[in-house]
């Protein structure tokens, strides 16, 4: 008989494996549809699937209980996630390799540490800070790929999008951690706001655009994978583990799983400085994380 806890670490893997994935995705879809539709299309996806598994869940009902202001809140995050934080995640993607955009996207736990120390009154020890400084030098040795005494960026836009993703991404979790309500509902109602704000955009900078198959397989593919079964199986695994530390801990698998898919799909040479930054900011990560629990 399978136990609560490995039914938790099934659903954990499975989010990985999916995140593992969606890097690569992102970067073989923007070559079929340019970034304001691919997130409008991946966006209406995710809206059905986890309108869907709302349902099946039988989580629509609470929407009965819902003010006024839950949904209006709930709209308004809407344009920060899916809209704001993924124009600016697929515009990085388009500019840089699929490997740097990635690892650097990866900093979003740090940069959420200072945001719950700003925001949250969290404490921030000297152990954190430290941590920091250390992740701000892998960010340093991806993006000039080595090169930190020239201080020659490998494409300035690219890497500063990156990052500022990782900024709207911390403060939307930062937002969501004073919520009360069932989280994969809230997350639907975010993509219904976000789908209609995306239409708005796409009918005033007349960016429409019909994807062919491609371009609809891979909207598709991140609509599902990323922005929505992931997302389920996570909050399923953390509703059922024991442990939740070790889920915590699982999810450092991700970046390297998803630099091998990069390399075996898309075929791109991982730069040794990507191997070393990401292993700087995984380590800055985990020391913020001891430092949090002592």
């Amino acid at each position: 008989m399978i136990t609560r806890r490995q039914q938790g670490l099934a659903f954990a893997m499975m989010t990985i494996i999916f995140w593992s994935t969606v890097a690569t995705a992102f970067k073989l879809s923007l070559t079929y549809l340019s970034f304001l539709p691919l997130v409008f299309y991946a966006s209406l996806v995710s809206m059905a699937v986890l309108g869907i598994l709302c349902a099946v869940t039988g989580k629509l009902d609470q929407l009965k209980s819902w003010h006024k202001a839950d949904y209006v809140r709930s709209m308004l995050l809407g344009a920060f996630n899916p809209v704001l934080y993924y124009l600016i995640l697929f515009r990085a993607y388009e500019l840089l390799p699929a490997q740097e955009a990635q690892v650097l996207n990866f900093t979003w736990p740090i940069v959420l540490t200072v945001l719950g120390a700003i925001f949250l009154g969290q404490r921030l020890s000297l152990i954190g800070m430290a941590a920091i400084g250390v992740s701000f030098v892998g960010v340093a040795i991806i993006a000039t790929r080595g090169e930190l005494l020239s201080l020659s960026f490998s494409n300035a836009t690219g890497v500063s999008l990156a990052l500022f993703s990782t900024l709207i991404w911390a403060g939307y979790w930062v937002v969501n951690q004073t919520e009360q309500r069932d989280p994969l509902l809230r997350l639907f109602i975010n993509f219904i706001a976000g789908t209609v704000w995306m239409a708005i955009i796409l009918t005033l900078t007349g960016e429409w655009e019909l994807p062919g198959r491609y371009g609809l397989m891979g909207a598709a593919y991140i609509g599902l994978f990323e922005m929505s079964l992931a997302f389920f199986c996570w909050f399923q695994a953390l509703r059922l583990s024991t442990n939740v530390s070790l889920l915590n801990n699982l999810i450092f698998l991700t970046p390297f799983g998803s630099l091998l898919v990069i390399s075996w799909v898309l075929k791109e040479p991982i730069y040794p400085s990507t191997l070393l930054g990401l292993g700087l900011i995984s380590a800055s990560i985990l020391i913020q994380k001891l430092a949090s629990r002592r």
